[in-house]
């Protein structure tokens, strides 16, 4: 019988309430990795711990590479140290260097130390490389071949060394000195008339140096629908490639933090029924502290014309909606040039273009909800405030459009993360700003 993943999940609850591990181990085993991995986040580190040292030796690692930086690192830390050498030993260098991100320095020494020389040679390369750059999260195992190389000799060299590779789709070619002098893809090497030197059937595809940073390189593989991009080093020599699984891994991790950060929180780097809910609480305080804080603007803007609302109490009645206005304008214009940011639509040089174009849009659609506010506000009320509440709306959606627009390619230029500047932050500032506007138009036409 078929069973799909929730009923995986209960029985597996059902398991764990009767500590019947022995019955977890089994139903663990037959999942597929990422099924058993997502069974195992949900246990805590104790259980994790022993419920992977019952599974079978050659379906332990698969599930370990599907769990996030963070699950591993604990688990390591729960595991004996026989068990923790070995585990590190069949990691993949890009796999292991980002584990090593998550260990305690000390600990990391150690299983490095206990590496064979050629797998320390292949991983301590790695982490000379600044963290978040593509030089971190690249493979050093792939297959190159010579220009002079036939397809008949690339792809026994495919054949004999495959295996231990990365992925040989793409399929780079150096010469003497190791330096990128073009790529070939496997499936035109495969088809070629097998006396074609591979220099011949060099293709166009993505090549970045290894100090790019790893999102920038994620990007431009799926940009180029390519299978791997090519990383270089500053003189063009080949030191490795990054795949399209992995690109894909680091746009996902990319994405979740943009959605935590616009939405006021820190990511948690892990399944949140696998996050303690002290990491979850630290995820959120910080921003909530930093958004109260910045709300005080709020309150001592009111505080300064509170002699306009005492003058015209109807002027209270129209603050939730414009401070709303404010927020949300602005929040989405932070939300779209955050996004083009990072599909690479925009860059801060653009900051001009962006400008123009979101005081158009605001303008646009500051006009509209105006005019609307203007005819509701002076029929129910009377015309001068419908003007005051007209012309506020035009003005804060233009002010909110551009501010909202401007503040993600600023937040780029100066290496802030904009994901930082979107949702929060610029409802805040709207806020305050808004309500500035609001009375200064309110003294000007009400004369209070």
């Amino acid at each position: 019988m078929h069973h799909t993943l929730d009923d995986v999940i209960t029985r597996s609850t059902e398991l764990l309430r009767a500590k019947d591990l022995a019955g977890m181990s089994q139903l663990v085993a037959d999942l597929p990795p990422a099924d058993a991995a997502r069974i195992l986040e949900r246990t805590d580190s104790a259980e994790r711990a022993v419920l992977y040292r019952l599974l079978p030796k050659d379906r332990a690692l698969d599930v370990f590479e599907q769990f996030d930086a963070s699950v591993r690192s604990e688990l390591v830390n729960a595991l004996r140290d026989d068990d923790v050498v070995t585990l590190f030993a069949e990691l993949d260098p890009d796999d292991r260097v980002e584990l090593v991100d998550e260990l305690p320095s000390n600990v990391a020494h150690r299983l490095m130390q206990g590496l064979s020389r050629t797998e320390r040679e292949l991983t301590a390369p790695m982490l000379g490389y600044a963290k978040g750059s593509v030089g971190r999260r690249m493979s050093p195992e792939y297959v190159r071949v010579h220009p002079t190389t036939t397809a008949d000799q690339a792809l026994a060299q495919v054949r004999a060394i495959g295996a231990g590779a990365e992925s040989v789709y793409l399929l780079p070619i150096t010469d003497d000195s190791r330096r990128l002098v073009g790529v070939a893809t496997l499936a035109d090497v495969a088809t070629a008339d097998p006396t074609t030197v591979v220099d011949n059937l060099s293709t166009s595809r993505p090549v970045v140096t290894a100090d790019v940073s790893a999102e920038e390189a994620a990007r431009s593989c799926l940009d180029h629908r390519s299978p791997a991009v090519v990383v270089v080093d500053s003189e063009n020599r080949l030191i490795g490639i990054l795949t399209i699984d992995q690109a894909s891994r680091i746009l996902e991790d990319a994405e979740d933090e943009d959605a935590a950060r616009a939405g006021g929180t820190e990511p948690l780097r892990r399944p949140y029924l696998a996050t303690p809910v002290l990491s979850i609480v630290r995820s959120r305080v910080v921003w909530l502290l930093v958004l109260a804080l910045s709300a005080i603007l709020t309150v001592q803007v009111l505080e300064i014309f509170e002699h306009a609302l005492a003058a015209v109490v109807t002027l209270a009645l129209f603050i939730p909606l414009l401070t709303g206005t404010g927020g949300n304008t602005g929040s989405q214009a932070a939300t779209t040039v955050t996004r083009a940011l990072a599909v690479g639509d925009v860059r801060p040089r653009d900051i001009g273009a962006v400008l123009f174009r979101e005081i158009r849009v605001g303008a646009t659609m500051g006009a509209m909800r105006g005019t609307l506010g203007f005819v509701i506000a002076g029929l129910v009320y009377d015309w001068h405030l419908g003007l005051v509440i007209g012309s506020t709306l035009l003005a804060i959606c233009t002010l909110a459009a551009t501010v909202g627009g401007a503040m993600p390619l600023l937040a780029k230029k100066i290496g802030v993360d904009p994901a930082v500047f979107s949702t929060p932050f610029i409802s805040t500032f709207c806020d305050a700003t808004g309500l500035i506007v609001y009375f200064a138009i309110a003294k000007l036409v009400l004369g209070v």
